[in-house]
């Protein structure tokens, strides 16, 4: 079985899907996305915690492409908003607390993906996409985080963006490969 047909076809039954399926599609990454964030990490130092969601919001954009990503990550949001209890250690509601940011920026950051990483398919270039989503997930959230939290720029940047760093370059680095690995050649 050729590998590269495989994987051609898949994207191509992606591309051809009608919209209720890949609004499906975009259901399933949404929780998904839920389910790894049941991944958590608890640091001392902070309250926000180490979570599996940004290497399923790397992914989504990927896998569904720009639109449908975004509102993948919209349905997250938006369904834990409403009662679905997915949000890390299986919370529901949004409160205007020291992580909202972070969810916000999923919903950027995996349009962003979704846009950028089928334009060069090379490893280095799939990684920086995938690091750039995080940054976009990191300015939105340290941002919040310091509007909640009232803190300064190094506050901030100590408890809000430079613990999570060495986790999310691991997750960019395994996103990009994987990317790499699924996404067709640039001459098919």
């Amino acid at each position: 079985m050729n590998i590269a047909k495989t994987i051609d076809s898949y994207f191509k039954w992606q591309v051809e899907l009608n919209w209720a399926k890949k609004v499906g599609l975009s259901f399933i990454f949404a929780a998904i996305t839920g389910i790894s964030a049941q991944i958590r990490i608890p640091l001392a130092w902070t309250p926000v915690p180490v979570t599996g969601q940004v290497f399923v919001v790397l992914l989504s954009g990927v896998l569904l492409g720009s639109y449908y990503a975004g509102l993948g990550m919209i349905f997250y949001l938006s369904f834990g908003a409403l009662g679905v209890p997915w949000f890390a250690n299986f919370r529901a509601g949004i409160s205007l607390g020291p992580t909202l940011g972070y969810l916000i920026g999923f919903i950027p950051a995996a349009i962003f993906i979704g846009i950028f990483a089928h334009k060069n398919r090379h490893l280095i270039a799939q990684i920086l996409v995938m690091l750039v989503g995080i940054l976009i997930i990191y300015l939105i959230g340290g941002l919040n985080f310091a509007v909640v939290m009232k803190t300064n720029l190094p506050v901030t940047l100590k408890m809000a963006v430079l613990p999570f760093i060495p986790f999310d370059i691991t997750k960019a680095i395994i996103a990009g490969f994987v990317s790499r690995a699924i996404l067709p050649d640039d001459k098919h």
